[in-house]
């Protein structure tokens, strides 16, 4: 076999992992999140002030919230499940000695201090669980695209051919939800309010970048004779084009149908679909072509899994334009969003029921399908790593109010009470400090650019691909290489964040 046939094996013919060892992997992210707040924290206790230097700052974030996950994924990846309770203990510690080392006129009674915090008013402009949930997606996605091509990346990780769940297949779906969660319906955006035909007209000319990078990466693909997985998207068909063709399609249903009701056409949509798959010819269609022996004669046979997928896509689209406009709902104090996590935490177990009903009354879980059980694990995933990020953001507002003075890039911002002169509650953190140390935070960064970080993690992932035989590699070599690439991409996003250049020209 050559060795574009042997890489395109070793992605191929796989069957995912379970739901319960995609929900600890999950919860790493917050967890290692929490771990890089809390230090910040106590580096504050101990010196008076925070770090202030970029380069140490941005080798925290890369240490404490990029490298965990990398080795998570490769030669951790057998003690997955007790990587969250590792991390979880450290947090506890490092909390602990936060608590007890405060200074002693500070201290108040711990039930004081819940009632303070309980109260306590937030910035309601900003939401730091949205922004952290995007560019994790996109951190873990860039980890993947290349990690998988490496013998230490676990296969059941990898997307699955046909059923299964595999982290990389959640992945995908994840890139949908967050991109909806910022959509312009969402950010109800001045334009949005205009005719229609001239908001859809914007709609249009803003989803040009996304095809733009779609039609290079077919052709650089086809050129060099890259490597590539078929049955993914078909044979021209990628991922650019799903987020752009999604994005566009959404826009002009949500032209027709109110937006509060974007979960109606959703699971209008979904259940729909699911009835075509289980009652007609399509889904043999789909797995096996139009002959029935896989063919790829004609455009939409060499291209069904991508363009029959948009709607599977386009229902969770839908789904998460309605999580985002209750996301963005105005609470403005701690109660609110304890509340909001109560509601975020049933979401997520009723859509885990839905999920094993679905799966036993129609199929298992499909991304080449991109059926209605996939729909569902989707979002239940989505909302379980989102709610992560909420009580981690919480939890961390509930330290700085410990710790006087105190600030957390990329974390909620604390705020006197409206009509208030005083400050309320055990501390209110300056908004100036909070805003200038977001420049030292990493998720900014990345944040800052989210497109082009994908965009550059695709390029190096073709470009080790080329000069590496990464199939044969040792366990040592490969932590080498993956640190190495999400290092560059990391400083890449850095020093473009700390030059405050923003490469969006749409």
């Amino acid at each position: 076999m050559s060795q574009k046939q042997l890489k395109e094996a070793f992605i191929s013919n796989l069957n995912g992992t379970s739901l319960l060892e995609i929900s600890a992997g999950l919860s790493l992210a917050p967890l290692c999140l929490l771990c890089r707040g809390l230090l910040l924290i106590l580096y504050y206790l101990h010196h008076g002030k925070p770090v202030s230097s970029r380069k140490y700052s941005l080798l925290l974030d890369f240490l404490v919230l990029v490298s965990p996950l990398l080795f998570s994924c490769t030669v951790l990846s057998p003690i997955i499940f007790f990587m969250p309770v590792i991390l979880a203990a450290f947090c506890a510690g490092i909390f602990s000695k936060i608590y007890s080392q405060r200074k002693r006129e500070a201290r108040a009674p711990f039930g004081q201090i819940v009632k303070e915090f309980q109260k306590t008013y937030l910035d309601p402009e900003y939401i730091p669980a949205i922004t952290v949930f995007r560019v994790y997606v996109n951190v873990l996605t860039s980890i993947s695209i290349l990690a998988v091509d490496f013998p230490q990346y676990p296969r059941r990780y990898a997307k699955a051919e046909t059923y299964g769940t595999g982290v990389m297949d959640l992945g995908v779906g994840a890139f949908i939800f967050g991109n909806a969660l910022v959509s312009p319906e969402v950010r109800q955006k001045s334009y949005m309010t205009q005719p229609r035909i001239s908001s859809l007209a914007r709609q249009v000319l803003s989803v040009w970048p996304l095809i733009s990078l779609g039609v290079g990466r077919l052709l650089s693909v086809k050129s060099i004779e890259y490597h590539e997985h078929t049955s993914e998207y078909g044979v021209h068909w990628n991922f650019f084009f799903t987020l752009a063709f999604v994005r566009l399609a959404a826009s002009l249903l949500l032209a027709v149908f109110p937006k509060h009701k974007a979960w109606l056409v959703a699971l209008a949509l979904a259940v729909l679909y699911q009835l075509l798959l289980s009652t007609t010819s399509l889904k043999v269609f789909i797995l096996h072509g139009s002959d029935g022996r896989d063919s790829r004669l004609g455009f939409l046979d060499a291209n069904r899994e991508g363009l029959l997928s948009l709607l599977g896509y386009l229902a969770i689209y839908l789904a998460s334009v309605q999580v985002g406009l209750w996301l963005l709902q105005r609470r403005a104090s701690v109660r609110g969003w304890l509340e909001a996590l109560r509601g975020l935490a049933l979401a997520v177990l009723v859509l885990f029921v839905l999920l094993q009903l679905c799966q036993a009354c129609t199929e298992p879980v499909s991304r080449r399908l991109a059926n209605l059980p996939f729909c569902t694990w989707v979002l239940a995933h989505c909302l379980l790593l989102l709610s992560f990020f909420v009580l981690t953001d919480l939890t961390l507002v509930f330290t700085k109010l410990l710790v006087k003075g105190s600030s957390v890039p990329c974390c909620w911002k604390v705020v006197q009470p409206p009509g208030s002169s005083k400050q309320h509650g055990m501390e209110a953190v300056s908004v100036g400090r909070e805003d200038k140390l977001s420049q030292l935070c990493l998720i900014s960064a990345i944040n800052k650019n989210q497109l082009l970080f994908f965009l550059l993690a695709n390029v190096t992932t073709g470009a080790v691909n080329i000069l590496i035989d990464t199939i044969h590699s040792k366990a040592a070599f490969t932590l080498c290489i993956l640190h190495l690439y999400m290092f560059f991409n990391c400083l890449i996003m850095y020093i473009l964040h700390a030059r405050n250049i923003v490469l969006k020209f749409w």
